[in-house]
């Protein structure tokens, strides 16, 4: 079954759309944080390659802390919110760790799928949420309740076998990411304050990681 990470999505406050060169500095910053985190999650991962079980759960109890924790700073301190981000990202790396060393031992070129997939799929939705003049932000509330199901169906994957069930889960859930990918996007777009660009980033690679995951099984030799 896919394993899913910290599935909390961000939601900075939503209001006039900044000009045109506001905007392109603020998908610079944002996308440059992104690829902050990606590098803290990656020193993260290769840091507790070799840890056990333990290591994993005290990362994933970590980045949710933490992620609550920068919500709280973004208003406060630029510095502080940005240690806060890349702290996420490093925990979220521990957490994700044995697993991504699982991969790349034994079927690397799943993974490699799985990434180019996944950017693909963020770069499609990503462009569609972008280019949305439409306010979807209304659709929030219905995909968050649609991700607490996918939660609660995964639940229940681990303790009860369900013919197919593994697949019906990352269909969904590249559904449910598929929505709020978009909504992501437009938010970045319509973002009236650059102080909540690290949130805006967390989600952004909260979105990537859990496409990543679920992709995952679609490459991996073991499902083929």
């Amino acid at each position: 079954m896919t394993t899913t990470s910290t599935t909390t999505n961000t939601a900075p406050h939503v209001g006039e759309p900044l000009s045109r060169d506001e905007a392109r500095g603020l998908v610079g910053s944002t996308m440059a944080l992104v690829a902050l985190t990606a590098t803290a999650f990656a020193a993260g991962a290769y840091v507790a390659r070799d840890a056990g079980g333990a290591w994993g759960l005290l990362g994933f109890l970590g980045s949710l802390a933490t992620l609550v924790a920068l919500q709280a700073a973004v208003s406060r301190s630029e510095r502080l919110a940005l240690g806060l981000l890349l702290l996420f990202g490093f925990l979220l790396g521990l957490g994700n760790a044995s697993t991504i060393s699982y991969y790349t031992a034994s079927d690397p070129q799943a993974v490699w799928e799985a990434g180019a997939a996944t950017a693909l799929f963020i770069a499609g939705f990503g462009a569609v949420g972008y280019a949305t003049r439409r306010d979807l932000s209304g659709l929030a509330r219905g995909l968050l309740w649609a991700l607490v199901g996918l939660i609660a169906f995964g639940i229940v994957l681990v303790l009860v076998q369900i013919s197919g069930g593994a697949l019906v889960y990352a269909i969904a859930g590249l559904v449910i990411f598929a929505g709020l990918t978009v909504l992501d996007f437009q938010r970045l777009r319509r973002i009236d304050d650059i102080r909540t660009a690290p949130l805006l980033a967390a989600s952004i690679f909260l979105d990537v990681l859990n496409v990543f995951w679920l992709f995952l099984p679609f490459s991996s030799n073991d499902d083929r």
